[in-house]
């Protein structure tokens, strides 16, 4: 690629962020010349849908899912998706192969192609302890018949385990807008492993300073992803804690 090329980045939220999370990386991805899209995904950020109007993982995806469709048929883009957001990346993978040139997973839950699409969750739900989640809350929510489950970010969980190296402003930030989301764990459960053909190029990148980097290593032996880029001192939040370290990660992998 040459050096000024110009690239074009789809950057995908975590669970009950949304496209405000992306502020600090945003700039300095353009500022290198390159174009940024961020988006909500549905019942997040600013997106006027609620919780109760989802029952599936496709209906919490669907924004991404109009974001792909807007790209021509002739451009691909750099897929990054942060935590949950990994999920989101799997479902676009594997409905639009041919518009993604290389899908980064950051701090991430990222899916394998022999076990069902829950089968990460599950795993990262047997493998932490309940009161990690200190004040987080859970609750139904939805038709009782879909056993769906929604989760929303407790202050104390927010600063400790997934700011704890970002600045005070940023957890004043994020304890203002997070909203409730969804694993939607029964659907995922529900669903046929991903391709194979689908996940030939991929990155995993940032391993975090939380009790989850071990899972995060887990996973990466799951998945046997290839290239693995860790960023000293990054919270699970890098593109707030770490932005341009994280930046300039993301520019190597574009070149």
């Amino acid at each position: 690629m040459k050096e000024n090329q110009q690239r074009h980045f789809v950057l995908v939220h975590g669970a009950g962020h949304g496209a405000w999370c992306w502020y600090k990386l945003q700039p300095l991805l353009e500022a290198a010349g390159h174009r940024i899209t961020a988006f909500d995904l549905s019942a997040s950020g600013i997106d006027p849908k609620s919780l109760d109007e989802l029952s599936t993982f496709p209906d919490y995806t669907l924004p991404l899912f109009k974001v792909m469709e807007s790209i021509p048929s002739d451009e691909k883009v750099i897929l990054v998706g942060h935590s949950l957001g990994g999920l989101n990346l799997a479902f676009a993978m594997k409905k639009y192969p041919e518009k993604i040139s290389v899908a980064v997973f950051l701090a991430v839950l990222m899916p394998d192609t022999t076990h069902r699409p829950s089968y990460v969750l599950e795993e990262y739900l047997a493998r932490t302890p309940t009161e990690n989640f200190l004040d987080t809350q859970f609750a139904p929510f939805g038709r009782p018949e879909d056993h769906l489950q929604s989760i929303l970010f407790g202050p104390q969980y927010i600063s400790s385990r997934l700011y704890q190296l970002s600045p005070p402003e940023d957890v004043t930030l994020a304890n203002s807008l997070v909203r409730p989301a969804s694993f939607f764990t029964e659907d995922l459960a529900k669903r046929s492993p991903f391709s194979n053909e689908k996940f030939g190029s991929s990155y995993s990148i940032c391993l975090d300073k939380t009790e989850t980097q071990e899972f995060q290593r887990w996973q990466i032996e799951n998945t046997g992803v290839s290239i693995v880029k860790e960023i000293e001192d990054a919270d699970h939040m890098a593109m707030i804690s770490k932005p341009g370290t994280l930046c300039q990660y993301l520019l190597d992998i574009a070149k």
